[in-house]
């Protein structure tokens, strides 16, 4: 086994074995004393079933068959989400026939980043997982449910999900997605057209002709950002059937695929005999199995806010410097866009999971000590699934090579020694960059900054020509304690203008980029942020800032006694439109991005 792995998979257990002994200690404790609906009144369970048939009233009643609780995400403007509508009654149909019932036990809110870019709304994003956490508590809350099933995809909606889950870890609890949709235009001519809308060269209804062949129909977003990264993460946490995540939505192998998904959850009840809880399969071990993947597909940033509130719930202490050490240690195999011109159609063509997790086991990236969803250990994620019979599946070793390797390749020929995501550290603090999308001779930027407030001042000054130099483009108060902690793709295409131009352009922020965080370098999630003391708050136009990716280092170059003399700046006055007041409880009590931006840490630690 690869050394760092093994060396970071211990010290986290070492780190975390108080707070992970405590959560294991209260599943058990909640199955023994709170075990699915044994503990219901005769008025609860007829409250549970009033709507059901006779017949699952009955099998519900007894108490010996397996029942289903639905969390759906489903809503039909999320691209990724809107083929979840089917899923309950299909899922139902096939409880029946192993001898359970199914119900849904809540719907959890999924916004979809894509529309709120750039707008308001982006300001309840990264919360909105924190609310699709309590929103999954509370459908479980019933205590009517023997096992679990989350249907979601998209950015926070998956990680909101697991984080609510994992408070019935006592419960075996599985994950389905719906795909990705067809490839359509390819990602880099769409960025392409976004920059020359940028310069005013290209018009609105051009732009918005590339972005409606771009994004075109059911299914996710074929780029590799947060959504398609939280299917690798999935399926690697062993809660995602091995190879399920990036068929189409009307694959037929997807019926099969969910028919095993419930008859993996009724073999893994705690009365069928093969008990699987979810705190079992989530653990130290298969976290960083899928962090190696993560990082060896050059995954989303988001998750490394997501991952380690993921972790925390759970009772494991990730902290960034865990992720920068495996980053070292695991090669890039994967080039998938923003990192590549491919898409994650292409990765599935490829190859996909199955090939890839093969070859980091082959490696010794990955820890063995796992299992998933199926009862199987990691030899099981090297399959691909294969229709088998009559709507069965099976996972054959069929994947030998990669059929495409200028998109997916193997470790000893790998695109790039380390996985690309970095920590930096320095007198700004503390942040985490993205560099496998960004060209060597871009990786290290020394130059004047221009600091801004919005997104929307940084768009003012490159239109007014003021951004036509060496810059480190400085963009704070965009953190979790000042606003939501917003992603600022709205600023991609100026940034990547001024590279195109010849200048040596960075940005610094104590905000998000995520999955779409590409050719300009950009130091995100500074900690401790703006509207908390950071020292990015004592930031004037014209200081000289120096991030260096390759060394790890983010530093302001400021004579010691005036920067101790400076005071840091105002915050600018809080918005509250479009609900953005409602969460400002969450903006005033979360942990922080270091600590996942979690408004639930106190809580999570009896």
């Amino acid at each position: 086994m690869n050394p760092v792995v093994e060396k970071v998979t211990e010290t986290i257990k070492r780190r975390s074995q108080g707070r992970r002994g405590r959560y294991l200690d209260r599943c058990r404790q909640t199955m023994e004393e709170l075990p699915p609906k044994k503990r219901l009144s005769c008025g609860n369970l007829a409250h549970g079933y009033a709507a059901c048939g006779e017949e699952e009233k009955a099998l519900i009643a007894g108490m010996q068959a397996v029942n289903i609780g639905i969390l759906n995400a489903y809503n039909d403007m999320l691209s990724a989400h809107q083929p979840l509508a089917t899923y309950p009654d299909r899922i139902k149909a096939i409880a029946r026939e192993f001898g359970g019932t199914a119900q849904v036990a809540s719907g959890v809110p999924a916004m979809c980043d894509g529309v709120t870019q750039g707008q308001p709304g982006m300001d309840l994003s990264l919360f909105s997982r924190d609310v699709v956490a309590m929103a999954t508590a509370v459908g479980l809350s019933h205590n009517l449910f023997d096992a679990a099933l989350c249907l979601g995809i998209c950015d926070k909606i998956v990680p909101g999900m697991m984080i609510g889950a994992l408070q019935f870890g006592h419960l075996p609890i599985a994950f389905i997605g719906s795909g990705p949709m067809a490839s359509g235009i390819p990602n880099k001519e769409k960025a392409a057209v976004r920059q020359r809308h940028a310069e005013g060269k290209a018009t609105r209804d051009e732009l918005l002709a590339v972005e409606s062949a771009s994004y075109h129909s059911p299914g996710t977003c074929t780029f590799y950002g947060t959504a398609n990264s939280n299917q690798v993460l999935m399926e690697m946490l062993g809660v995602q059937l091995p190879g399920s995540s990036f068929l189409h939505p009307e694959d037929p192998l997807r019926e099969a695929l969910t028919r095993r998904t419930v008859q993996s959850l009724v073999e893994a009840t705690y009365d069928a005999g093969d008990y699987r809880p979810l705190s079992a399969v989530v653990c130290e071990e298969s976290i960083v199995n899928a962090l190696v993947a993560l990082l060896a597909t050059g995954g989303s940033t988001n998750h490394m806010l997501h991952m380690v509130a993921i972790a925390r719930a759970a009772g494991i202490e990730l902290v960034l410097g865990d992720v920068d050490e495996l980053s070292a240690a695991v090669p890039l195999l994967a080039r998938i866009y923003p990192n590549g011109s491919a898409d994650i159609n292409h990765f599935q063509a490829a190859g996909g999971m199955a090939f890839l997790v093969r070859e980091l086991r082959d490696g010794g990236l990955l820890n063995e000590n796992v299992v998933n969803l199926l009862g199987a250990g990691l030899e099981a994620w090297c399959r691909a699934p294969e229709a088998d019979g009559d709507n069965g599946v099976a996972w054959a070793n069929t994947v030998q090579t990669s059929g495409d390797t200028t998109v997916l390749t193997g470790v000893a020929r790998a695109f790039a020694p380390e996985g690309g995501l970095k920590r930096l550290t320095g007198n700004l603090g503390e942040s985490v960059i993205k560099v496998s999308a960004v060209a060597e001779e871009h990786r290290v930027v020394r130059a004047p900054c221009r600091v801004f407030h919005s997104q929307h001042d940084l768009k003012d000054a490159f239109e007014a020509g003021e951004l036509d130099m060496d810059v480190v483009v400085v963009v704070r108060f965009q953190g979790p304690a000042a606003n939501g902690m917003p992603e600022l793709h709205k600023m991609t295409p100026y940034l990547g203008v001024l590279q195109d131009r010849g200048y040596q352009v960075a940005l610094v922020t104590d905000g998000r980029m995520s999955g779409a965080s590409g050719k300009v370098p950009a130091a995100i999630h500074l900690s401790p942020e703006a509207a908390q003391g950071g020292p990015i708050g004592k930031l004037r136009d014209g200081d000289i800032v120096n991030l260096d990716a390759m060394a790890g280092s983010l530093a302001i170059e400021v004579d010691a006694a005036e920067w101790d003399s400076r005071e840091l700046a105002e915050a600018p006055p809080e918005e509250f439109n479009l609900g953005r007041n409602l969460f400002a409880a969450f903006r005033a009590n979360n942990s922080g991005s270091l600590l996942g931006a979690s408004v639930f840490e106190a809580g999570f630690d009896p």
